[in-house]
């Protein structure tokens, strides 16, 4: 039972990370809100904090960056179905995370991906371009 009297369930945010699979551990999931990947309101929380219905959370997980609404409380990690039922995505966190993507495989796509190795010469030869001995 919470402090506040109400009969509402207090799940620390690095638990319902857990449980709502963001994050493999819980372990990681306390990492990443402590290393200040986690945001509400866009200020930086504890891993102590308890989580409300209707908050909105902003996190990092490498490249992604995620906005999302809590929807449900739970300190127990279940299914995937189930943890898809404790929050959701916002549409612009969707379209952002997209757009993002889209725009690391052009990049990706716009450097030379060469299929093999250079040998001594070619080595050689791009040490000269570059400046370098």
């Amino acid at each position: 039972m919470s402090r506040t009297g109400d009969n509402a369930p207090r799940v620390r945010i690095d638990k319902w990370l857990w449980a709502a699979r963001f994050y493999k551990t819980r372990a990681l999931a306390a990492e990443a809100v402590n290393g200040g990947k986690v945001h509400l309101d866009g200020q930086r929380i504890k891993a102590s904090r308890s989580v409300k219905l209707g908050d909105v959370y902003e996190l990092q997980r490498g490249w992604e960056r995620l906005t999302v609404v809590v929807r449900g409380l739970s300190g127990r990690r279940g299914p995937a179905s189930e943890a898809r039922q404790l929050y959701e995505e916002t549409a612009e966190s969707i379209e952002r995370r997209e757009r993002e993507a889209e725009q690391r495989r052009l990049a990706r796509m716009q450097r030379p991906v060469s299929e093999h190795r250079p040998n001594k010469k070619q080595r050689r030869q791009l040490r000269s371009l570059s400046g370098k001995k």
